[in-house]
């Protein structure tokens, strides 16, 4: 599980993602908002921990721009400031949970598994769209704009995994390790072999494209490009 920490606290961001990392978790950590907003854009993560006083772009309204260009990571946000009225803010910004400082490392964790497993519940349905493309899942069938798709299963697993992160930056490394189980880079042209395929096969005859290459970072799947 990959969590995105942006605190610019030295030694809170040490003692969470110190207790995070001894939990099993893949840790980032962003200073301050505006690098976060960057980095959330570009990569998927599992879960944000968001603290609400932020340099250079207000933890809340980190949030809301996230909220407003189409991301579903769940948030904590942490904050020193704990009124009902401050937790509501939050709340109301795209927050799914709020934390009040000081805190304790156990409670910590417990609402980051808490909210992991309220996500993993409301994991993508049976059918996935983006567009005009449609995925079942349990059919294992894909079409686009009604017309059915051939794709071998590696395709569909590419696919799948694209379509279940709409609009985000998914890097090589992220593919390898989701689609093919590879947790090292075999240094070859495997990834964009099938990407090509995959694109010859869902945007050759249709418009718009919908999976486009974003230099130096990967690939995403989305109406503009």
């Amino acid at each position: 599980m990959r969590i995105l920490l942006v605190e610019d606290d030295g030694e809170t961001a040490t003692h969470v993602i110190s207790g995070l990392r001894q939990a099993g978790y893949d840790v980032q950590h962003c200073l301050d908002g505006r690098e976060a907003l960057t980095t959330a854009q570009a990569q998927t993560f599992d879960l944000l921990i968001v603290d609400r006083m932020l340099p250079n772009l207000d933890g809340l309204a980190l949030v809301n721009q996230l909220r407003v260009g189409g991301s579903s990571t769940p948030v904590l946000v942490l904050s020193a400031l704990g009124t009902v009225d401050h937790r509501i803010e939050g709340l109301k910004a795209g927050g799914d949970d709020y934390l009040v400082k000081p805190f304790s490392l156990a409670e910590l964790l417990a609402r980051v598994e808490a909210l992991l497993r309220r996500a993993r519940g409301g994991a993508p349905g049976a059918v996935l769209k983006v567009a005009d493309l449609e995925l079942n899942r349990m059919s294992r069938r894909v079409t686009r704009a009604g017309r059915e798709i051939s794709l071998t299963t590696r395709e569909f697993q590419l696919l799948e995994y694209l379509m279940q992160h709409p609009g985000q930056v998914v890097t090589r490394t992220m593919l390898l390790e989701s689609v093919w189980d590879l947790h090292f880079d075999p240094q070859t042209n495997l990834v964009d072999v099938h990407i090509s395929r995959l694109r010859q096969a869902i945007d050759r005859d249709f418009s718009p494209a919908l999976l486009h290459t974003v230099r130096g970072a990967g690939y995403v799947l989305r109406e503009s490009g």
